[in-house]
């Protein structure tokens, strides 16, 4: 069993390098933005399109509703033989780029390959996570993906002597590490849940039962966790994608900070997440009540936002700012995305579904970044403060009436708890409920 458990981590912590790439693309390029409006002459509308395309928006969205579905389809594993090639084409292209058009198209590109990596990887963590420390497994993913901003930042900030080539030269150190992490995933095991829920697809009696996508709408606990997923990590995202894409760039134009500053600051917030994932969601998102850490961190997230809005924006609030921020993050509402999306629908969807929900909230970033930095520009970053405070309280209010109590549960006993016994279809190896 030993054993086992250290194989499910090692899948884990190579499926969770996907997360590194996917974060650190978004933040390298949000790291090396006004480097590009300077070097390109970029409009707001320009930069406006750049996020909105991206992984931070559409591009990812366009990746995530053909990755959930391909993966559901084709098995957990079946993603990491192309996905991280088609990444390496957008990251190559980025750090060639000589016009906006070639940069726009990496963007583009890299956007469709991290966008099609996250139902796979959540969905992968979470089945192959034992019961009891399914919130710690997940919570790697979530590391991972704090891990990759953080470093992408501090380069930025050793490379700011270099000016656009430093940028250029981050993102060709991403097409490597994409490089070596592909070679290691393609060592990994499909998930055994997976597997045999298509062998039970394929008995007699079973063949010619597919799963319709009709039934996330029309089956009551499908519904119940779509408000309740999609809910807090639509309206958090809001929030938490601007932040992504446009922090570096709202803390030198409002605040008046240099690029290689910007990116510090930024860069320490990814740290306290870091801190905060490891030491608070993987410590104890497994013997916590979740709802209640749920609470705290979104409590944490508004004031945050408050200070920032309402602040100066001196030296004391951005460090206010970035403490809560970055410390809420870390058991935020995408660390309870990645477990609750996980577990809270059927093996025969649970990647599409997840596919689509992702889907839908790069949308709705990619929609809102059209208009951020023309919002800063004609109604001032305080009324753009008070949207993102608006967002956060509505995530807050959804997470705290439907958070359900799931520790300690395999994913067999929340399906049957959820769907009923007749509903229930999951098949999982007696070794994972003893992990």
């Amino acid at each position: 069993m030993a054993n086992a458990g250290q194989g499910s981590l090692k899948a884990t912590l190579t499926v969770s390098m996907s997360n590194f790439l996917e974060a650190g693309s978004i933040v390298a390029a949000a790291g090396g933005l006004t480097l590009w409006v300077n070097y390109l002459n970029l409009s707001d509308a320009s930069v406006g399109l750049l996020g909105a395309v991206s992984a931070n928006g559409f591009g990812s969205a366009v990746g995530a509703f053909i990755g959930g579905a391909l993966v559901d389809k084709y098995g957990r594993k079946f993603i990491y033989k192309y996905d991280l090639i088609v990444y390496m084409i957008g990251v190559l292209l980025i750090a060639l780029s000589l016009n906006f058009g070639m940069l726009l198209t990496g963007y583009i590109v890299t956007g469709i390959a991290v966008g099609a990596a996250i139902p796979a990887a959540w969905t992968y963590i979470a089945e192959e996570a034992p019961a009891k420390d399914r919130a710690a497994h997940v919570g790697y993913g979530q590391l991972a993906w704090s891990v990759g901003p953080a470093v992408m930042l501090f380069l930025a900030v050793l490379m700011a002597p270099l000016g656009l080539m430093g940028s250029r030269i981050i993102f060709g150190m991403l097409f490597v590490i994409a490089l070596i992490t592909w070679i290691l995933q393609q060592q990994i095991n499909e998930s055994t849940v997976w597997e045999n829920q298509k062998k039970e697809d394929s008995k007699a009696e079973n063949v010619g039962k597919k799963v319709s996508i009709k039934e996330l709408f029309t089956i009551k606990a499908n519904r119940k966790a779509i408000m309740l997923v999609l809910g807090i990590y639509f309206f958090w995202n809001l929030v938490a994608g601007v932040m992504g894409y446009f922090m570096p760039y709202i803390y030198q134009v409002v605040g008046g900070l240099t690029p290689a500053h910007a990116n510090l600051l930024q860069g320490t917030l990814w740290v306290f997440t870091i801190l905060s994932t490891y030491f608070v969601f993987i410590k104890l998102g497994d013997t916590l009540n979740r709802k209640l850490l749920f609470g705290i961190g979104a409590v944490m997230g508004i004031v945050a936002w408050i200070i920032l809005a309402f602040g100066s924006m001196g030296m004391t609030q951005l460090l206010l700012f970035i403490i809560l921020w970055g410390v809420a993050a870390g058991f935020g509402a995408q660390a309870f995305y990645g477990l609750w999306a996980g577990e809270l629908f059927k093996t025969q969807y649970r990647a599409k579904v997840q596919g689509l929900m992702f889907g839908l909230v790069r949308v709705g970033v990619g929609l809102i970044s059209l208009v951020v930095p023309a919002m800063i520009t004609f109604l001032g970053f305080k009324a753009a403060g008070v949207v993102m405070i608006i967002f956060l309280v509505i995530h807050l209010i959804i997470g705290l009436v439907l958070a359900p109590e799931t520790r300690g549960k395999t994913l067999k006993e929340i399906e049957e708890e959820r769907y009923g016994p007749e509903e229930s279809g999951i098949i999982e190896e007696e070794q994972l409920d003893g992990l």
